[in-house]
């Protein structure tokens, strides 16, 4: 037992809206889009891009599109990570770890998480963004707010940060069961791994000694790119289809979800099902190993609008691998990571 006092560990994931209302859509959305790492210009551009146009014309489409997953839990997003605390409380030493959870945007608030762990007395705060790919839009983004919050603390702990986990060998045999479950007596055209978008202007910002030319550099990880999101998508598909036996010719890369004008990782989901239709790609298997919960990117993007599209255009089979949500092997693996980084394991 660590003889100086509690550990706390804060699960943080993106967020959600409060309801499917229109309203809790728009002030969650104003809140995720006015970060300064998610849309990276000049406040006033922001602020105005946000209040005038993104925020009043997407918060309806995107309420609609929210009540199609909304259960009588309410949001997956959310309700998944609290079944993930409460198992991974299950498996912790309760003398020793106090483990809260909590959104980057919305409810509930990292400065709720981090003030029931410091009203807990902890000395040591793991913080688990739970995005396995580090981006300055999201794990950059928990750790930019947790230090903004616990520099006004009088008494600051010992803080940590995951800031990835594309590695372990226990998220890696995670979703690979999740694969096996999928893929057993079924046969597959392709694999594909659909991840979260980002801006290609901020994966070029994070470039090391200009190594990132977004493009074939992505094809081996090293230290040049260890930080490189495109890279370490890529290093991700690679490591689950060495554990579930796909050939490298089997399996797809692209990147959903992209906003606005500008040039976004490539390449883009929607254009990759055009091409592999046109390819007479009939059966497609697909994964999102950006996502450890399932929510509106997986349910409702990859699971119903893409699936429609490949459907429409000729394809005969569409199936999505669930995110790990709060799995045991998915859960062990947080353990694992929290032992490693808490010096007890």
């Amino acid at each position: 037992m660590n003889k100086s006092g509690k550990i706390g560990v804060l699960l943080v994931n993106l967020g959600t809206p409060d309801s499917t209302a229109t309203g809790d859509v728009r002030k969650y959305l104003r809140e995720f889009l006015m970060d300064g790492r998610v849309i990276d210009i000049p406040y006033v551009n922001r602020w105005m891009l946000i209040n005038f146009i993104i925020a009043p014309f997407r918060a309806p489409k995107s309420a609609h599109e929210y009540r199609k997953l909304w259960t009588d839990r309410g949001s997956p997003l959310l309700f998944h990570t609290e079944d993930l605390k409460d198992r991974l409380i299950e498996k912790l030493d309760a003398k020793q770890y106090k483990v809260a959870i909590a959104m980057r945007y919305q409810t509930p608030s990292i400065e709720a998480g981090l003030e029931e762990l410091r009203k807990a007395h902890v000395t040591k705060i793991i913080v688990l963004p739970l995005f396995p790919q580090y981006a300055s839009a999201s794990t950059g983004s928990v750790q930019d707010k947790v230090m903004e919050i616990a520099r006004g603390w009088q008494i600051i702990p010992d803080i940590s940060f995951i800031s990835n986990f594309i590695e372990h060998p226990l998220f890696l045999e995670a979703w690979a069961e999740r694969g096996r479950a999928m893929l057993d007596g079924k046969e597959y055209d392709k694999i594909l791994f659909s991840y979260h978008g980002l801006p290609e202007r901020q994966i070029l910002k994070g470039s090391v000694d200009g190594y990132c030319q977004l493009g074939a550099c992505c094809n081996k990880y090293g230290a040049k790119n260890h930080y490189c999101y495109r890279a370490q998508c890529f290093q991700t598909t690679r490591l689950i289809c060495e554990k579930l036996g796909i050939p490298e010719d089997k399996a797809v890369n692209c990147f959903q979800s992209r906003l606005g004008k500008d040039p976004w990782v490539k390449p883009y989901t929607d254009e990759v099902i055009t091409e592999l239709s046109a390819q007479g790609v009939k059966k497609v298997l697909a994964f999102s190993p950006a996502f450890v919960a399932d929510c509106l990117e997986t349910t409702v993007e990859v699971a119903g609008e893409y699936r429609d599209k490949f459907l429409e255009l000729g394809g005969e089979e569409w199936d999505l691998v669930p995110s790990l949500n709060s799995e045991n092997t998915w859960v062990e693996c947080v353990k694992a990571m929290v032992l490693e980084h808490s010096g007890t394991n």
